[in-house]
């Protein structure tokens, strides 16, 4: 029987959680769908991330039907993001695909009772595509300083110091450390997707963390951007929340992420 296991992030998955059910803190789009299959779990359940623009917070689900593993996400207004223990203790399933769907999964469906039905999953046989792995993308460049787009947070690096940088990762701290926010590297600004914003602003609390570092911030809505897709946060995102390093450079909600 398999054992269900709680993750803040997908990117704490490891060779220990093949064959497990996991509930993973992660937004429920490709990459950590990616990273669940090239696990090999038996199941997964993220978080919906607000849905948001082209349905991006759920579209790993599809990829997962394809190769063959039951997936799922709950809503994120029923628990908090990067916080696996919570999305099991009182996450609401709001979407499944049909191999999930099969076993008993359904909207409206506490997430314990979802993760006990997934455990008659059978061992994932399936190919993880790696060609949609996340990436990073030049945006822009003036007086020295790059606007790095960066599908996940794990893509930067420490040569990233100075520049700015706009990630499809949504805008809450893993585990609630502060030093997820940065990544311990001394940004000019960051721009995060803010997944729907969830309960105790579990999806946009990296912004006052960068206010301790001196670092201007903000999150782009859900509604007006996919997230996962750093592109579309720069080129489509309408900031929701900015901070107070942000908004003494001149942030406001309401702005374009472009102007910002």
């Amino acid at each position: 029987m398999p054992k269900i296991v709680t993750l803040d992030s997908a990117t704490h998955l490891k060779d220990e959680h093949t064959d497990q059910v996991l509930v993973i803190g992660s937004q429920g789009t490709i990459g950590p769908s990616l990273w669940a299959a090239q696990t090999r779990v038996r199941a997964v359940i993220l978080n919906d991330a607000g849905v948001g623009l082209d349905e991006a917070g759920i579209s790993g689900l599809g990829y997962l039907q394809d190769w063959g593993l039951p997936a799922a996400c709950i809503d994120t207004r029923s628990a908090r993001i990067s916080d696996g223990d919570d999305m099991l203790a009182r996450g609401i399933i709001s979407h499944a695909n049909a191999l999930a769907r099969a076993l008993g999964v359904s909207a409206g469906q506490a997430c314990q009772d979802a993760a006990k039905a997934l455990c008659d999953a059978p061992p994932f046989q399936g190919q993880a595509d790696a060609s949609d792995e996340p990436k990073r993308h030049l945006l822009a460049e003036a007086n020295g300083i790059k606007v790095w787009g960066l599908d996940t947070m794990p893509l930067m690096t420490d040569d990233d110091a100075g520049h700015i940088i706009v990630t499809g990762s949504h805008g809450g701290l893993v585990g609630g450390d502060p030093a997820s926010a940065n990544r311990g590297v001394a940004l000019y600004a960051a721009i995060y997707h803010d997944a729907g914003i969830g309960p105790d602003d579990s999806s946009t609390s990296r912004l006052p963390a960068l206010d301790g570092f001196g670092i201007a911030g903000a999150t782009v809505s859900a509604a007006s951007s996919r997230i996962s897709d750093a592109r579309s946060c720069y080129q489509d995102g309408i900031l929701s929340l900015v901070n107070d390093v942000g908004r003494a450079a001149g942030g406001a909600p309401g702005m374009p992420a472009t102007e910002f």
